[in-house]
């Protein structure tokens, strides 16, 4: 054996890859030619990537400790001058030795997570305000039942790839400021898996999943809105291999109510009255969440007023109780009038002393957003 890498790197023959490593990144760090540019250091910077390229890789230390050389196997891209796969020739590896980055190896797990999904469900105003549960219908990849999501046909395996030799990688020599330098890309025979799958499942084509139609139960809480995502965990897309699940989200589309517009948790309707019951007084029935309710208008309501019914909205999706129903009220006044009607106006208005109305006049249309805004401002 002409050279003991053992020695070159000072580490004993029982050392560990985390203490071979350890000794590498303390050489390189010294011994880097952009560091120490004397030829002598240039070649112990050799001799140290040549002894960490043999006994960084379980394949060539096991050939290096059974008396042989592996890199005078190599050919042109071993030796003391060249740089191998598990060598300081990969840019990772030069990283690794001076900011102690280390890059992960090895071959790639065929079984991944899979990716998480959407669903839109759409409920009416009751569903939202109450909660419900709903069946809904769900296509997703799960494992396949054939080969149990590893991928190949019943009664084979998948083997290992006969380029890289399991290590999901192969290695290519060229030429840099430093000497030669290889450089590592994912194997193209098993797209950097390690091993390839001759027999692929007939019923997945290799993948370890297909789709399929589910049928879940969901559970919709009580005050859920427009774009409320409920979370599944799990019931999502099975991952390639086989590969946990990801999640499903449904999320929540409120369909448009008949009579009620929800602003938070809030209902809002519009009545509309005609002028004697708004002047009268009146009570008018109103179909609500709750049941049927009749709604008190008072005599002298005017145009523009609102009837709060409190705790009659939207219940709270955090903490208890309930948003209200605000009903505005609009004040009818008839176009179209018979004789009889216009005389009983016109005594009505000279009783009133209404007959020629000087009016109040004011700033501006003062509309609901301006009245709020006065409401706040104490006026």
């Amino acid at each position: 054996m002409a050279t003991d890498y053992y020695a070159v790197l000072g580490v004993r023959r029982d050392a560990s890859q985390d203490e071979i490593k350890k000794a590498f990144r303390r050489l390189a760090r010294e011994l880097h030619p952009d560091v120490n540019p004397d030829p002598k250091t240039q070649e112990r910077f050799k001799e140290i990537n040549a002894a960490y390229e043999v006994l960084s890789d379980p394949q060539k230390k096991q050939v290096y400790d059974l008396g042989g050389d592996p890199l005078s196997q190599a050919g042109g891209g071993g030796g003391a001058g060249g740089f191998g796969a598990g060598g300081f020739g990969n840019f990772s590896d030069i990283m690794d030795a001076f900011f102690g980055t280390a890059s992960q190896r090895g071959p790639r797990s065929r079984t991944r997570r899979g990716q998480d999904a959407m669903i839109r469900l759409e409920i009416d105003l009751e569903e939202a305000a109450f909660g419900t549960t709903k069946d809904i219908q769900v296509d997703t990849a799960v494992v396949c039942t054939t080969c149990s999501g590893e991928g190949a046909a019943p009664g084979t395996s998948a083997q290992t790839c006969d380029m890289c030799r399991g290590r999901g990688e192969v290695s290519q020599v060229t030429r840099s400021f430093l000497g030669q330098v290889m450089t590592s890309r994912p194997c193209p025979q098993c797209q950097g898996f390690g091993t390839v799958v001759p027999t692929p499942c007939p019923e997945c084509a290799g993948d370890g999943r297909i789709r399929s139609r589910r049928t879940l139960t969901v559970k919709i809480p009580a005050g859920v809105d427009n774009g409320t995502r409920i979370q599944l965990a799990g019931e999502g897309e099975v991952g390639p291999g086989g590969g946990p699940a990801g999640d499903l989200y449904v999320e929540i589309h409120e369909l448009p109510h008949a009579v009620f517009q929800r602003r938070g948790d809030d209902l809002h309707c519009t009545v509309t009255i005609p002028m004697t019951a708004a002047a009268l007084g009146t009570k008018v029935p109103l179909e609500t969440l709750d049941g049927l309710e009749e709604i008190d208008i008072r005599p002298g309501t005017q145009s523009g007023q609102s009837v709060p019914l409190h705790g009659r909205g939207i219940t709270h999706l955090r903490g208890g109780g309930r948003g209200d129903l605000i009903v505005h009220v609009e004040v009818l006044t008839p176009t179209k009038l018979d004789p009889e009607q216009e005389r009983l106006l016109r005594e009505l208005a000279k009783m009133r002393g209404e007959e020629r109305p000087t009016g109040q006049f004011q700033p501006g249309q003062q509309g609901l957003f301006s009245r709020l805004k006065d409401a706040f401002n104490g006026r």
